[in-house]
């Protein structure tokens, strides 16, 4: 199985990077899989201009940045993990702008049965309303695209190495393997 983690974090050492390294890790020391982590904040993608080129021409995008051998990862994943840290209520702007360029293949896409995970991490309380707002949009994706979401974690830690100082977040994340 092909896994990819898509990190949505510019913060190579943050909270968010940590956990999909940690998730990594596991699924790596338990399994045969074929495991991959892409910071897409450092890739160059731009914004999606709705001009619809992709759909006339096998489902790439026109502007010449990274978004095609991204997509390409993407659709030959079995299994699609996104991280992100919690920015302002919603996802980083470097994944949105990655999963808006999903339109270049949502057709090819919703012929696929893929499996999804999602990892926010913020420095408010797990409880607040932005953590719940991040799963909902994922589960739209999953739902218009017909893929399933197999796992869905939040957590709060506000300062770089924190969510490190969690035996229990660490144990969890490094187990997710068992759900794959």
């Amino acid at each position: 199985m092909k896994i990819l983690i898509l990190n949505g974090s510019p913060r190579p050492k943050g909270n968010t990077s940590y956990a999909l390294s940690a998730i990594a890790e596991g699924i790596s020391e338990n399994t045969e899989h074929e495991v991959e982590i892409i910071n897409v904040a450092r890739l160059k993608v731009s914004g999606c201009v709705a001009c619809g080129a992709c759909t006339k021409n096998g489902g790439d995008c026109i502007i010449k940045d990274d978004t095609k051998s991204v997509i390409d990862k993407v659709y030959a994943a079995d299994f699609v993990i996104f991280g992100s840290p919690v920015y302002y209520f919603g996802i980083s702007s470097q994944l949105k702008a990655v999963l808006d360029k999903f339109h270049s293949r949502s057709a090819m896409f919703k012929a696929q049965n893929k499996k999804l995970g999602v990892v926010a991490v913020g420095a408010d309380p797990r409880t607040e309303r932005q953590y719940g707002l991040i799963q909902e949009h994922f589960d739209c994706v999953c739902e218009y695209l017909g893929w399933e979401k197999v796992f869905g974690l939040s957590y709060s830690a506000e300062e770089p190495g924190e969510l490190q100082k969690s035996p229990s977040a660490e144990r969890e994340l490094k187990e997710l393997w068992k759900l794959l």
